[in-house]
Parts: structure tokens; sequence; C-alpha cells
């Protein structure tokens, strides 16, 4: 079977993505490249905006017209919320955000009998983590892990808990098995990552931690270097920072979900930490990681957020001086507290506020870049063209260097120049 697939959203689908493909390729399908008739289209779909919902159908669309024939199988949160109009846009499989291994047999079965299949389960009745083998879809530089599914958080714009139901976490022995694995193989890095995975191990027995998890990788895990998802800030506490400051292959980079800068917006955003704790942690990581980059989410436009909101969310971000921001006007998603709230505010509002922020973002981004010369950073090489080769350094900066061919390597880089968002330096 020739298969195209593609994936909407957040990291942890590509990561089931990645999963998905090893158990289509071990069972002797593969791609279809360029001019080959597909035999299936493959979505992976999100739904944790409206937008996001938008543009998985449009996907699914634009696969179904230009592979007329081809059997369409659509899995993920979208298709979990909306199984039915799904179904209208001409998929024959219809899978939830659960049992990958499931949806590729029943793909399987549509493109050799013809046979359709839609299979929705009930989310919050998920008791059992489904183990999925980690990898990366392309290369073997850097690997992805899912540790944790679900969340308990219920924030108020949020839908995701309704999609991927409770937490449910990897156990530690099958999250060490796994990384053990990925270094023998010959990956140099490792992301940890999961829906929630700062509640990781509450459902485990003994209840370990995130930082027992990221102490249980780093034994087996070789020279992999390990490095963290997206975490709620209150995660980052003083023992958490005890335990992870002594692990010298953890990344010191740390994307902190914030939100807003504005305790009223937080409290309506049913968020677990105010303005005060957030900083506390970014002052926290910072004496423990000196240097590190501290990245985050931002909302702009929540209902009922006046101007004063957010010029107070505005100061805020500066005050935290984050090395980067990914900025997002508020997205109405139907099933959500959010949607239903007074005080929607229009297109427009959200977009200039959100392009107000953003420039304050990317004048944070330039002073940490500007920060970095002259600073020697471990880089994770991922290309090695004519051109010279580019990779990651531990914090999360892009750096180029004149050498070629040392993808896949990892190397010391003196930091010497600044060009536009990229580092450039020399290895030593």
């Amino acid at each position: 079977m020739l298969y195209i697939i593609a994936t909407l959203g957040c990291k942890v689908n590509q990561v089931e993505t990645q999963a998905m493909e090893e158990m289509l390729h071990a069972h002797g399908h593969r791609r279809a490249q360029m001019g080959e008739k597909a035999d299936a289209v493959i979505v992976n779909s999100c739904a944790v905006t409206a937008e996001s919902g938008r543009k998985t159908r449009q996907m699914i669309r634009r696969l179904h017209d230009e592979n007329p024939g081809a059997v369409v199988a659509v899995s993920g949160c979208y298709s979990q919320l909306e199984p039915e109009k799904v179904k209208e846009l001409g998929a024959a499989v219809v899978f939830g955000a659960a049992d990958r291994g499931k949806f590729v047999e029943a793909i399987e079965r549509a493109v050799e009998a013809g046979e359709e299949r839609m299979w929705i389960d009930r989310p919050f009745e998920r008791r059992v983590f489904e183990e999925l083998r980690a990898g990366a879809v392309e290369g073997r530089t850097r690997a992805m892990l899912k540790i944790q599914d679900g969340c308990h958080n219920f924030c108020s714009y949020c839908i995701i808990p309704y999609t991927r139901g409770r937490l449910r976490s990897l156990p530690l022995e099958a999250a060490a098995d796994e990384s053990a694995r990925l270094a023998a193989e010959g990956f140099r890095e490792i992301v940890l990552t999961g829906i929630e995975v700062a509640s990781y191990g509450v459902d485990l027995p003994g209840q370990p931690g995130l930082a027992d998890v990221i102490e249980a990788v780093a034994a087996v895990s070789g020279e992999m270097r390990i490095r963290l998802g997206s975490l709620e800030p209150t995660v980052i506490t003083e023992e958490f920072c005890e335990k992870t400051a002594a692990l010298k292959k953890l990344c010191p980079h740390f994307h902190l979900s914030l939100q807003s800068g504005c305790d009223r917006t937080l409290r309506a955003m049913r968020r677990k930490y105010n303005t005060e704790e957030f900083f506390a942690v970014t002052e926290r990581l910072r004496k423990y990681f000196p240097g590190c980059a501290l990245t985050g989410d931002l909302i702009t436009g929540f209902p009922g957020e006046t101007e004063e909101d957010h010029a107070e969310t505005l100061r805020f971000i500066e005050k935290c001086r984050f090395a980067a921001l990914h900025v997002f006007p508020y997205s109405r998603r139907p099933g959500t507290k959010a949607d239903a709230m007074p005080g929607q505010l229009t297109a427009a509002v959200k977009s200039r506020r959100a392009a107000e922020a953003q420039a304050v973002a990317d004048a944070m981004r330039k002073r940490y870049l500007q920060e970095n010369l002259g600073a020697e950073l471990e880089v994770l090489f991922e290309s090695g063209t004519g051109e010279g080769s580019a990779g990651h350094s531990g914090n999360y900066l892009t750096v180029r260097v004149p050498e070629t061919g040392l993808a896949g390597q990892v190397k010391t880089v003196k930091i010497t120049g600044v060009s536009g968002q990229e580092l450039v330096g020399i290895p030593i």
C-alpha cells in the first residue's frame, strides 16, 4: 500500500504520526513519492482552536481532491470531536485520539476490502497509557518520546481534555527502555513530550514526578541530550530545579505555558498560577540554569480582556525577558467555557494586540541572540550542505557554521555573530 500522511497540531501529534508510520512500514507499506498514486491518504487532525478545525477540514478536502479513489482516513482530536463532519468530507476510516494500532489495521482493511469504519471511544474512560514506539519521522538526529497523555487542568479556553481524556503516563521502566534503544540506534537528542508533562506520574504507583522520569532517561541515554516539551510553570519547584540542574544532558531550554501576563485574565482562563508565581519560576530557572532560554505561549484578546489588561501583559512579558514567544490571537472553540463568556472581542482587536505582543517578543528575541555573542555553545548539527552546516544549541538557538558535513554531530561552537534569527560561529 502506498500512503500519504499529513499531521496538524502539536508535537504529540507528530510523535503519534511517527509511530503510525513505523507500524505501516512494519506491515510493508510505504509513503507515495511524487507522481505515484496513493492508495490511502491519512490525516492526523487537530482541534485545539476553531482555526485548527478549519485547517483540518481544509487538509482533508485537499488530499481527497488530489487523490481521487484513495481511501481517506482521519484520526486525532478533531475527528474525536466531530466524527460525523469528518465522515461527510469523504473519510472512509474515522478514529479519534486513541488506538493508533487499530486505526492502521482499519486503513489496511479499507484499502484491501473496501471496509469502512468509524470508531470513537469515550475519552474519560481511558485508563491505560497507549505505549507508542519512539523515534523520528525523518533522520537519526532528534527523536521524540511521548511520556504522558491527557489533561486535568480544564482551562476555560481549551477543548483538549475532552478529546484526550484523563492523565495517563508511560511507566518509568518503559521510558528508560525506549531511551536506551534510541541511544543505541544513534540518536543524539531525545525530546520528552506529552499533552501535560508537568503532571507526569500522578497515575503511576508511587507517583514519580517529571524530574524522576528525566533522571531515569538520563541514566541510560548515553550521549543523547534531553530536551523537554511544553511545561506548566507549577512543576518548576526548587526540588525540580535541584534534581534536573545536576543532569548535564538536560538542555537549558524551558518552554512555559504563560497564556497571559494579567492576573485577572489568568483567573478567567482558569490557570493555576498568578504573575507573581510565574515570575518567580523564571528567576528560579535562571538561578539554576544560567543563560537558559525561556520561551512561552501567549494568547491575546481573551474574552473580557481590556486595553489595560493587555498593557499589563506587555509589561509583564518584557519583565520576564523571554528568548521567544508564540503569540496567538484568541480563537473561539465551541464547547469550551470561554466560548460562552461575555466580552468577546473583534478579530481586528485580537489581531492588533497579537501584533503588539509580537513586536515586544521580537525585541526580546534580538536581545537574547545578542546576549549569546562570545558564548561557547554545544550544537547538534542537523544539516550540512555546500553552504555550511546548521543545527540547534542546547538553548534552542539556530547556529550556522561555514564547515560542511557536520550533520548528526555535536560540536562546541564559539558564537561570533548574529544573522537575522540565527547565530553564526566557528567550531572549536
